[in-house]
């Protein structure tokens, strides 16, 4: 007799909207990767370049926004990809909602 194949558990958006409070992950294609809390020094760096881009965004009278995490991304339109980056900056206005940011960053875009 052999064995039956475990099934994977396939993941959608809707189990990350239903995460316990204060738990993160990201989804991609399907399956959850949760993210441990990060460190201090982790926090440190991240405070510092937060700061630094967005007055350097400010400085140049840019338009582009820094959100650090979380921050919800949605890389695909079927919200197959779900990440948190520690940090994103989006030079798209028309790509913020009130969920985050739907799209990813185009390598050609000029702006700042």
């Amino acid at each position: 007799m052999t064995p039956a194949l475990t099934q994977e558990k396939f993941y959608t958006i809707e189990d990350i909207y239903t995460l316990p409070e204060g738990s993160r992950a990201e989804l991609v294609d399907g399956q959850l990767y949760y993210m441990a809390p990060p460190s201090r020094t982790h926090q440190d760096i991240l405070s510092f370049l937060h700061l630094a881009i967005g007055n350097y965004i400010a400085d140049n009278h840019g338009q582009s926004k820094v959100y650090p995490a979380p921050f919800a991304v949605f890389l695909s339109a079927d919200d197959s990809k779900y990440l948190e980056p520690d940090l994103s900056v989006i030079c798209d206005k028309d790509k913020l909602n009130d969920c985050g940011c739907s799209g990813s960053h185009e390598a050609n875009h000029p702006g700042i």
